[in-house]
Parts: C-alpha cells; sequence; structure tokens
C-alpha cells in the first residue's frame, strides 16, 4: 500500500479533529435543553388564548359601581394620568351578574365563560410598564418590554421539550399576524428549534392550515433518504466551518416537517370532532383555534397560543360597544374549552390564561384620534386576567384595583410573577431556568417575579 502524502495525513487528522468538534457542537446542542422539571409538576401544558388589543377591566371582569355613580362626570380626584387625553368618568354599559357558587361578578358579555367561573381565577390587580401595545405586548410574551428575548412557549419548550416527537412543542394559531408579529413567539437566543410555529387558523381544512406539508411528488421513503443526504452534507460542512446554530436549526426543521406528516394533518383537523361540539364552540377563526389548542395538547404540544384575530381588535378608543360584538365570538369558544378539558380530566394538567396586553382607561377617551366618544384609552396601571387549571384556585378573585378601576392598589401583580407561577406549576424554578448568551444568563422573568402562593391549590 503506498504512504499517504502529508497532505492526505493532515487531511485525515483534520478530518478527525472537525468530526470531533462536531462530535462536541452536536453534544453541546444535545445539552442546550435543561433536561426536565426541577421538581414534580402540576401541569403539563399551557394554552394561553390572548385578547390582543387590550380588553377593558371594567366592562368585564372588575366592576366599579362608583364608575356608574360617576358615569358623565369629572373623577373627584385629581385627573388621571392617560396616554391621550380622557375626559368624564365612563360607565360601563353593560350588566354584572353574580356567577357560581363563589359569586364573583362577570358582565353579561361573557355570560358563557361566567357559567364555569368557579374554575378560573380573576386577578384583578395586573399592571405593566408602559401603555403601548409594542412593549405590553413583549412584557406578556416575552417577560421584557424591548424586543429579542424568547417567547414564555419557547421556554417553556426549552426547558421541558415537548411530548410528542411528530408535533411542534409550541404551536402559534392567528388568522393572520398580532401587532409585532413573529417577534412575540420567537425564540431570540435560545437554539432556532424551540421557537413558536406559526399556523394560521382562517381555514377550515388542515391541507390549507398547513399548506405544503406533505410531498405529493415522492413517497416517505425517498424523502427519507433525501433527508439523511441532506442531513450528512450538513454535518459535513459544520464539521469543516464549525457549529451553526442556524445550520442546526434547520436540520431540526426539516426533521420536524418530515415527522409532522403523520400527524400533524389529523391534529388540525376539526372537521373529525361531532357537530354537536363543533357547535358548541361557535364559528369563526377564534373558536377553530381553540378547538385546535384543545386537540393539540390532547396530543402532547407543550403550549399553544390563541391570538384573538389581526391586529389589535381589542383596542376600542371609539366605541367600548364594540367590546360585546368581539365577546360574541370569543366567550362561546373559551367556555367550551374548559368544558372540554374539565370533562376529559385535562384540565387539571393544563393551565389556560385569558386576557391581552393592558386594560383600558375608566375615563372616555376625548383626543383627537377618536371618531366616536364613547371608548376608552390604554391603561397600564390596572386591568385584569383569567388563569384556570393547571393546579390554580377557582372561583376566587386576586387583587383589586382602585374604586374606578385606574390603578392596581391591593395585591399588585406583574407579568414577571404570572411567568413565575405559571413556571412554578410546570415544575420549573424560574430563577434556574436560564440561558447564557453574549456573557449573561437570561430568563423570562429577568432578574423579577414572585410565585404567588395565594392562587394555587
Amino acid at each position: 500500500m503506498d504512504r499517504p502524502s502529508r497532505r492526505e495525513v493532515l487531511s485525515r487528522i483534520g478530518g478527525g479533529f472537525g468530526m470531533l468538534g462536531l462530535g462536541s457542537a452536536m453534544g453541546a446542542a444535545a445539552t442546550d435543553q435543561p433536561g426536565g422539571p426541577h421538581f414534580a409538576p402540576k401541569a403539563k401544558h399551557v394554552i394561553y388564548l390572548f385578547l390582543n388589543g387590550g380588553p377593558s377591566q371594567v366592562d368585564t371582569w372588575d366592576p366599579k359601581p362608583m364608575l356608574t355613580k360617576y358615569h358623565g362626570k369629572p373623577a373627584p380626584s385629581s385627573n388621571l394620568k392617560t396616554e391621550r387625553k380622557t375626559g368624564a368618568m365612563l360607565g360601563s354599559p353593560f350588566q354584572f351578574h353574580r356567577c357560581g357558587q363563589s359569586g364573583i361578578e362577570v358582565s353579561e358579555i361573557f355570560s358563557h365563560l361566567g357559567r364555569h367561573i368557579d374554575d378560573i381565577c380573576v386577578i384583578r390587580s395586573m399592571h405593566t410598564e408602559l401603555p403601548n401595545h409594542e412593549p405590553s405586548l413583549f412584557m406578556l410574551n416575552c417577560g421584557h418590554i424591548l424586543p429579542g428575548h424568547p417567547s414564555m412557549g419557547s421556554w417553556l419548550n426549552y426547558g421541558l421539550g415537548s411530548e410528542n416527537r411528530n408535533l411542534p412543542g409550541y404551536v402559534v394559531l392567528c388568522p393572520g399576524l398580532p401587532v409585532i408579529g413573529p417577534q412575540l413567539w420567537t425564540s431570540a437566543y435560545l437554539p432556532g428549534k424551540f421557537q413558536g410555529t406559526l399556523v394560521p387558523n382562517n381555514e377550515t381544512e388542515p391541507e390549507k392550515l398547513i399548506q405544503y406539508l406533505r410531498n405529493t411528488k415522492m413517497g416517505t421513503e425517498e424523502q427519507r433518504r433525501q433527508l439523511d443526504l441532506m442531513t450528512k452534507l450538513n454535518r459535513m460542512h459544520m464539521a469543516k466551518e464549525g457549529r451553526d446554530a442556524q445550520l442546526e436549526s434547520r436540520i431540526e426543521s426539516m426533521e420536524a416537517a418530515y415527522r409532522m406528516q403523520g400527524e400533524a394533518l389529523d391534529a388540525f383537523d376539526v372537521r373529525k370532532e361531532p357537530e354537536k361540539v363543533r357547535e358548541r364552540y361557535g364559528e369563526g377563526d377564534f373558536a377553530r383555534g381553540c378547538l385546535i389548542a384543545r386537540r393539540l395538547v390532547e396530543r402532547g404540544v407543550r403550549m399553544v397560543q390563541v391570538y384573538f384575530g389581526n391586529g389589535q381588535p381589542w383596542d376600542n378608543h371609539d366605541d367600548i360597544l364594540i367590546h360585546k360584538k368581539l365577546a360574541g365570538q370569543s366567550d362561546r369558544p373559551m367556555a367550551a374549552l374548559l368544558e372540554d378539558l374539565k370533562q376529559s380530566g385535562m384540565l387539571q394538567e393544563t393551565v389556560v390564561m385569558i386576557g391581552g396586553e393592558f386594560g383600558r382607561t375608566p375615563s372616555v377617551e376625548v383626543s383627537g384620534l377618536v371618531r366616536v366618544q364613547n371608548g376608552r384609552d390604554h391603561n397600564n396601571h390596572g386591568y385584569s386576567m383569567l388563569l384556570a387549571g393547571g393546579g390554580f384556585k377557582g372561583g376566587i378573585t386576586y387583587g383589586n384595583t382602585d374604586e374606578f378601576g385606574f390603578k392596581a392598589v391591593e395585591k399588585p401583580v406583574h407579568p414577571h410573577d404570572v411567568h413565575a407561577t405559571i413556571l412554578n406549576q410546570l415544575g420549573l424554578d424560574h430563577t434556574r431556568l436560564t440561558y447564557r448568551y453574549s456573557g449573561r444568563d437570561f430568563r423570562l422573568t429577568d432578574v423579577a417575579g414572585t410565585v404567588i402562593r395565594e392562587l394555587l391549590a
């Protein structure tokens, strides 16, 4: 046998070290996930029903008799500091009724959800930093007011992974895009495989919901051979050039897409539900999203987020009566989702979150931006959020705003606290779920957050 040349020897040595480097890189990729809960979890899944735009707390979950008393009159105290010019107090046009054995007052526009109030914890003292959509959306979704941080679903996916390798661990449902869009479900500096998978829920047929999932030109065996070849070539490239996080994410995405062919279309096919079930959820994109969310968590998806619609539909500066129309599209499906989860026993292991990025002012907006002066401006000082299932107490309210519903004054709750408490229910210590990036250990709750034990059963 001829002796190898000096160049061949160096090439083999380099290739050997390259493969060691690749093995190290792939090993590092494997350890990019902490490896399970820190302690025994109470819940396994999260469904986040996001009413984007900022629903009004005083017209839904936080009744204020004083607001009705002062309707059309100025606030008895100093003027409320709001983002835009506001005027007199605006009493709610909706009636509130005591619901369930707990007797919690719920607005008439959420009569279906009110029937499940004994399974719901109503936080009435939420607050956040700014009265603008973008920073508040980032805070509720990613734990920071600035872009560039992973979403809560990505953190959960990173910390716990998915229970079903044939489906994404984190799915986002929206008929189009909310304000900001993909940055709300980004994995940011976490590995790309943990980012949310957007599926537009404006179609009924799964082939249209998830387009181009199935390859119509070759069978699964041929696809498998093609994918194996691509993976081999990509790994050879990494062996030569070093670890590439984006390339690793693409490899994982191709593998996930291949695996999804066998289960995803079935999971998203709501036509397989009995007609009576579909009737309970009602019609429309949001109703379809709630039903799909249930089907996904039943199949092991870690987190599903359902946005109410495109843009910010609950942003009713002009006329708060629009809330009644929006509630008509969301009340039934949310109630049906809770009912189904409870009947199947899955509510015990699924946290259901309902809320928007902030609330609205108790005073009427009179700025030059509005056409009809019957609406409310943004309010970050006090608003409401609902939590159900996953070990949260039902039939309770927590915290309070002032007598007009403007500012949280009793047991104020920050989004960091909500995130910390939800992570706790999934067996994760929010102070230990970290990822080192740019010389710092980042986490969903930044450097704050407290688990609110009073909310837990």
